[in-house]
């Protein structure tokens, strides 16, 4: 047996026996200021608003479709080269913050929005500097990557059991308002213009390099107690050598979470088709200004809803909340894309990329019934991932194995593989919900 490996099994066996003893024991929660500070509806608050001035910033561009500019082949780029680091450094994500703990792979992850942003700033003074986007959105993948592993890790563990889906809900919310507070101010900033000014980039780089520091003033998980009394397990920071092996540990001892990966996948993909290919599309700036306002304001209901009411119903059983989860986003999925399928048979790319095309605006007659499909894609997004999140916290209550599997997270052409992705995904889901999700996590569950 290797040293690594040894000290892996070591490091699984201590933090078992550690697991049960904070699971027996009760601890006291701080008093005065510091209940407050220290309570995990504060940390879960402070995190939606990191999330709030960077990814919630990234979201607001990009949901004006092409990032704002008039051609999005830019961001289209931007966007795959992003994919692509994001996939491979997620796997890996992780383990890294295993190493450096969560408050430095959150701020290791947030500097990557403001190049990105800057990167916009940059190709709207000088038309030329598509490739500098295109390697920002690459630079961006890796630091998404190291950002949300953090935040995926605090955001399940923080809660009891009981809480995960009103925790997940809170943080979408707050992390969902940045993108709300950036659409509306681009909504008023561009009412009268056909491009996005420099202005509104100024704006959201000022906003994401504030978000930089703000995990500065985040309390260490290992002083976080939980409503109940009981303590975060410890961020444990072993070797690399030794994370590395965790990671695969983690595959081989909790083998399902593979079949969450279909999941994950579609979390991102389905974007591209609904703010490039439709928002980005079809309408004005300002109506895409006002789109995307709309979509990020029915993103928090729609996180609360299924995490609040439907996820967090403790009358119910766990096993069957997680049923019913997956059975009203699956039908979700069904209403949006076949409501989405009608208008996307009436254009082509070529027609909508025609000089002279028409383009929908907030006074046309046809704008409503187009804008609510937004307000419903933006629901079907929140409950998505609320419900991915939700599964992956009732896999276990460990900051350490959660920051592992948060880690692991052409027009119709891209509408009919959206469609078929977010149905897969949730096929590949129903397997893991029946056989893995538990109404209680047991302790064994707690370490990788």
């Amino acid at each position: 047996m290797s040293d690594g490996q040894a000290e892996v099994e070591k490091l699984g066996s201590g933090s078992s026996e550690d697991s049960g003893s904070q699971r027996a024991e009760i601890f006291d929660r701080p008093t005065g200021w510091r209940a407050y500070y220290y309570h995990p509806v504060a940390q879960i608050s402070m995190l939606g608003l990191v999330c709030f001035v960077c990814p919630g910033m990234f979201n607001a561009l990009s949901g004006l479709g092409g990032g704002g500019q008039v051609n999005a082949k830019d961001q289209a780029n931007a966007n795959a080269s992003l994919s692509a680091t994001f996939a491979f450094f997620g796997f890996f994500s992780g383990t890294v913050n295993n190493v450096i703990g969560p408050r430095r792979t959150l701020m290791l992850g947030t500097w990557g929005y403001s190049l990105y942003i800057a990167a916009f700033l940059a190709v709207n003074i000088h038309a030329g500097a598509g490739d500098f986007v295109v390697a920002s959105g690459a630079i961006l993948g890796v630091c998404a990557a190291f950002l949300w592993s953090a935040q995926g890790s605090l955001m399940m563990s923080y809660p009891t059991e009981a809480q995960k889906g009103m925790y997940i809900g809170i943080f979408w919310a707050i992390f969902n308002l940045g993108a709300v507070v950036g659409a509306a101010v681009a909504f008023a900033l561009n009412f009268n213009n056909t491009v996005v000014g420099n202005g509104t980039y100024v704006g959201f780089l000022i906003l994401t390099l504030i978000g930089v520091f703000l995990p500065l003033f985040m309390a260490d998980p290992d002083k976080m107690v939980r409503t109940d009394g009981t303590r975060v397990n410890l961020v444990r920071h072993p070797s690399w050598k030794t994370e590395f092996l965790s990671l695969f540990i983690a595959l081989k001892t909790d083998p399902w979470i593979v079949l969450l990966f279909p999941m994950f996948l579609a979390s991102n993909y389905f974007y591209t088709w609904q703010f490039n290919d439709y928002n980005g599309a079809l309408f004005t700036i300002r109506a895409r200004g006002l789109n995307n306002f709309m979509y990020w304001t029915s993103q928090i209901f729609g996180s609360v809803f299924i995490g609040y009411f439907v996820l967090d119903q403790t009358k119910v059983r766990r096993r069957v909340r997680a049923f019913y989860g997956w059975v009203l986003v699956f039908l979700m999925i069904f209403v949006v894309h076949t409501w989405a399928y009608f208008y996307q048979k009436t254009y082509t790319r070529l027609g909508e990329a025609a000089q002279g095309a028409y383009k929908i605006d907030i006074y046309d007659s046809n704008y409503a019934a187009h804008v609510w499909l937004m307000i419903f894609y933006g629901f079907l997004d929140s409950m998505w991932q609320t419900y991915a999140y939700w599964l992956m916290g009732a896999m276990s209550n460990d900051p350490a194995k959660l920051a592992v599997f948060a880690g692991f997270c052409a027009y119709m052409n891209i509408f009919l593989s959206t469609w078929c992705l977010t149905v897969a995904g949730m096929i590949f889901a129903a397997p893991m919900v029946y056989i893995r999700v538990t109404d209680h996590t047991d302790i064994e569950d707690e370490v990788l």
